[in-house]
Formats: C-alpha cells, structure tokens, sequence
C-alpha cells in the first residue's frame, strides 16, 4: 500500500502489522511502508513542542524544537538514544526504526510563540533527534517551523546530517533576511566505508560536503560538528588531516572536534557494534572509558594536541579549537610554543595504541598539571556560523558580513 494513499485513521483501525508497539500521547496512527523498509512511523499530535532547556544545562541556548523522536539515520554512536526509553521503546534498534513525528508541530509552535509572555529567546533545531532525517521528504515539517520562527523574530539554529536541508535553502535565506540563523553540519570522517558502517542512514560524508558548499554560496553560515572522533578508526594522522582539509575546501565558517561519548544507553549498543565489526578494539575501548562516558583526559588531551595541528594546517586554526575547549591550553603562568608537525603530545600522555609518546621528540609544549578534568567543558562551545549571531543595532534585517556571519569566536560556556 502506497503511503500517499493511506488516511488518517485512528490507530486501531490501521491494517495488521501497523499497530503501535505502545500507547502514545496523541497517537494518530503507526504507519510502516516499503519506502522505509525495517521503519514504523507514529503519528502523534503534540500539544506542545517548545522545550525548555533544564536551568543546569551548559548549552549554549534555552529552548528546543525537536518534530522527530527517534532517528533512521541509525548512527551507532548516537548520544540521544537513552531519551528513547522514556516512551518505553529500547534505546537499540527501536531508536533506529521506531520514529515519532510530530504532524502538528507548525501549528503548535505558531500559537506558542504568539503568546504575549514568548521573549524571542533562539530556539536550537537537532539537538536530540535530526530534524532533517529521511523522513522530512515526506512529512514536511520543516518549512513551517523555520517559517513560524522567521516571522515570530525568533532567532534559530539548525544541527543535521540531513541533505534534504538543500531543499529549505530559499526559505533559510528569507528567514536570514529577518532574524540571526545559525546552520550547523555533523561531519567527523571523510572514510566513506566507515561512514556506512557506523551512521548507515545519513547522507555520506562527499553528501554532507556538497551541502556545506551549497550553504555558503547561498550567503548562509555553516558550522560543522566534527563529532564524535572515534579512537582507533577516525583518529589518525591520515583520516584528521583528510577531514580538515575537506571541512575547509568546503568553506566552513567553523570547525570543533571531540572524540567520542559513550552515555548509558549508547555505551551498550556502541560495544556491541565493535564487537561485531572491531573485536579487536573491544579491550582497547574498555581500557579507554573504564566505567565512564568520556575517554580518559590523557587521550582527550591527545587528541586535542591533534586536532589544533590540522586545523592550523588548513586555516581553520580561528574557528574554535577542541569541541569546546582546548583541554591542553595554557593557562595564565603556564607557556606554549608556536606549534610544529611534531607537536601536540604531551609529556605523560597515553597515544590511542597505548603506549607514551618519545620523550626525545621536539615537544616544546609544557604540560598544565592543574588543568582540571573536566570533560564536559569540552562540550560547552559551538562552532562559528552554526549559532545565531546577535545583530549590532546598527544591522538592518539581512545585513550579514562578507561570509553571512559575525566573524567572532563563540564565548566558552561553563
């Protein structure tokens, strides 16, 4: 049965095999189609889709829209799947092919942001699920949130893996026209193979390249996530330096990079995953995390050492260094040399492979002993151009710099 000839019917009276695995608030209809073979989509309506950020959050932004639960794209390593067991799915498979939409969400948001007490805050797009996963090309909802944000005069921000944001490219350039829109891409490999390995149901990096070039000729920011590097499969030298000098070829207006998180709920899918293709690296990853969620600070640091070196090297070095923050940075009484191709290591830290660096290499960096650990601060800044910028008074609606962003780093968020 084609998808376009179905009706909207209650549930119950859906054909066999489409039933919902549960009770949902506002449950339409469960809706399964050989489009998206191994998918079940249920229809809900929502009586609200503005989410308030909790007070202790760190994130740079206090509300969220999210129109989707669950996401086709399928990436292993997804941080997000635990909030599917809050609808009482599991945080697996369920994530990757039980997706909640939410078909009102245009009108809900509309009336939200007419009432008198809405202060126009920015509201942040991907967070939780992608906003632009496969099944937008059907659903549609998009195009009206960005619309009902444009002409409230709320600012906004869009995070995906999504190429189908190419199709809202018009309608982005008219809500830049009249409120700051910030537009960040997830990339974090060029490794094709591996991309399909570990995120089956995105775009492939080439894709997601194309995009932000078709973004920033357009005049529009593109920031790009480059998260989660994993260890031992995205991390070497090869793979950091293919990856920057891609993001800038592409014209990036910003770039951050942290390795991997493995939070409950996704540390169990993501170890099975390795143990299936990697078995090799199961002992390595443990080690790696312990018990934890981040990698340990000697890798972190490592990495970051890493990661500074090529976006230096490809003229990226301005645009915010380690997903966050530089967790090897000086600080005030500790000093650091110009970096060098050898450099990045520091004394005492442990490589991916496990063993310490040479000591006898020209390592001009002298190590911060009282750098806390702290590994949430990494998380705690965006790239430039995937945040809304605040205009100058001065600015009239549309009157961008010459890359269609402010051209200053993100402040650092704790």
């Amino acid at each position: 049965m084609r998808w376009d000839a179905q009706a909207l019917k209650p549930a119950q009276q859906e054909m066999p095999g489409t039933a919902p695995l549960l009770p949902l608030a506002g449950l339409v209809r469960s809706v399964s189609t050989p489009e998206f073979a191994g998918v079940t989509f249920h229809e809900v309506t929502a009586k609200s889709v503005l989410n308030k950020v909790p007070a202790g959050s760190r994130m740079p932004f206090e509300w969220t829209v999210n129109p989707y639960r669950g996401c086709s794209h399928a990436c292993v390593y997804c941080f997000a799947r635990k909030t599917h067991t809050y609808l009482d799915f599991d945080a697996g498979l369920d994530f990757d092919s039980q997706v909640v939409v939410k078909i009102n969400a245009a009108e809900v948001l509309r009336k939200e942001l007419a009432k008198p007490s809405w202060n126009r805050h920015h509201v942040a797009l991907g967070t939780n699920t992608d906003p632009y996963q496969r099944a937008e090309g059907r659903y549609r909802l998009m195009p009206g949130i960005i619309g009902a944000l444009a002409d409230s005069g709320t600012p906004l921000s869009i995070l995906t893996k999504g190429t189908l944001l190419a199709r809202d490219i018009p309608l982005l350039k008219h809500a830049a026209a009249q409120v700051p829109v910030g537009i960040g891409i997830s990339l974090a490999m060029t490794d094709e193979h591996l991309s399909e390995a570990i995120e089956p149901g995105t775009p492939g990096p080439r894709a997601r390249l194309k995009l932000v070039s078709r973004l920033r000729e357009a005049g529009l920011p593109c920031g790009v996530m480059a998260m989660p590097i994993l260890p031992w499969l995205s991390d070497s030298d090869e793979a950091l330096d293919s990856l920057f000098a891609s993001l800038a070829a592409a014209g990036a207006t910003g770039v951050t990079a942290g390795a991997l998180y493995l939070k409950p709920g996704t540390r169990e899918w993501f170890m099975q995953w390795i143990a299936a293709r990697h078995p090799e690296l199961v002992g390595r990853y443990r080690r790696l995390y312990g018990t934890g969620s981040y990698a340990s600070k000697e890798y972190r640091t490592w990495l970051a050492g890493r990661v500074r070196f090529f976006k230096a090297r490809h003229g990226l070095a301005g645009s915010h260094g380690f997903s966050h923050r530089d967790v090897d940075d000086p600080k005030p009484g500790h000093q650091q040399a110009d970096a060098a191709p050898q450099e990045g290591m520091l004394f005492g830290a442990t490589l991916p492979d496990g063993t310490l660096p040479d000591e006898t290499l020209p390592d001009k960096t002298v190590p911060d002993k009282t750098l806390p650990d702290d590994p949430r601060g990494e998380e705690a800044a965006y790239p430039e151009g995937s945040l809304p910028q605040p205009r100058s008074p001065r600015s009239g609606p549309g009157q961008h710099s010459q890359h269609g962003v402010k051209r200053t780093s993100q402040p650092t968020l704790f």
